[in-house]
């Protein structure tokens, strides 16, 4: 048994799925521009405010990470890598990425 399918049956569909993803990069153009916040946390710790006042030059304050572990790269306050301290010229540092960290989505 034949039955004859319109063109506009079968491209309907695909059209609609193509309009609601994105198209390509240039979509994505209007949010070039937005500064972002990035920052790289070598460790943290806690001191009470007496410790803190104490503190003066020359001071070592423990972290909770070890010699050689990844630091955690944030984005706006979102971790979103873990990377290793890099030497990029004589006075400054960077970060060389060696873990993206997938964002959990509440849906």
């Amino acid at each position: 048994m034949e039955h004859d399918v319109a063109l506009s049956e079968l491209v309907g569909p695909v059209i609609a799925a193509q309009e609601a993803a994105p198209r390509s990069a240039r979509d994505l153009e209007a949010v070039y521009d937005i500064p972002v916040t990035v920052s790289a946390v070598l460790g943290r710790t806690t001191l009470q405010v007496s410790q803190l006042l104490k503190l003066g030059r020359g001071a070592v304050v423990e972290l909770d990470r070890k010699l050689g572990e990844a630091i955690d790269v944030y984005v706006n306050n979102r971790l979103v890598a873990r990377g290793e301290v890099v030497m990029v010229d004589e006075n400054r540092l960077g970060i060389t990425m060696t873990e993206i960290v997938k964002a959990e989505r509440n849906t």
